[in-house]
C-alpha cells in the first residue's frame, strides 16, 4: 500500500525559507515519480517540482516559473523527497501537496498521480 505523507510547512516573512519533507513508502524502488504540488484559494493546483527515480537514473523537473527559488532532492535511505523553497513571497502562499506515482508521465499533471498526501500549508507574510 503506498502512502504519502508531507510536513514541514508553516509561517514565514517574505524572504526567508522553509524545506517540505515528504515521505513516500510502498512505490517501486525502480519507478517511481514523486512531485510537488501547491493550491491557493480559487487557483488550479499548480506543479512545483517532481523528482523520477528510473532503474540507473535519476531525473528532476521545475515549474519555470520557480526554478532557482525552490529544489527538490531525494534521500533514498529514508525515502523521503524533499522540496527547499527560497526567497519565499507571499504569491507562494499555498496548500502545499506531495503526490506519487509508480509510472512516468507529464510530471506537471495532476492527473498522473495516483497518491497523494493531505497536504502541508505554506504562509508567507508580507
Amino acid at each position: 500500500q503506498v502512502q504519502v505523507e508531507e510536513s514541514g510547512g508553516g509561517s514565514v516573512q517574505a524572504g526567508g525559507s522553509l524545506r517540505l519533507s515528504c515521505v513516500v513508502s510502498g512505490v517501486s524502488a525502480n519507478s517511481n515519480l514523486v512531485a510537488w504540488f501547491r493550491q491557493a484559494p480559487g487557483k488550479e493546483r499548480e506543479g512545483v517540482a517532481a523528482f523520477w527515480t528510473g532503474f540507473n537514473y535519476q531525473n528532476t523537473y521545475y515549474n519555470d516559473a520557480l526554478k532557482g527559488r525552490f529544489t527538490i532532492s531525494k534521500d533514498n535511505g529514508k525515502s523521503t523527497v524533499y522540496l527547499q523553497m527560497g526567497s519565499l513571497q507571499p504569491e507562494d502562499a499555498a496548500m502545499y501537496y506531495c503526490a506519487a506515482s509508480n509510472y512516468a508521465g507529464p510530471w506537471h499533471k495532476p492527473e498522473s498521480y495516483r497518491y497523494w498526501g493531505q497536504g502541508t500549508q505554506v504562509t508567507v507574510s508580507s
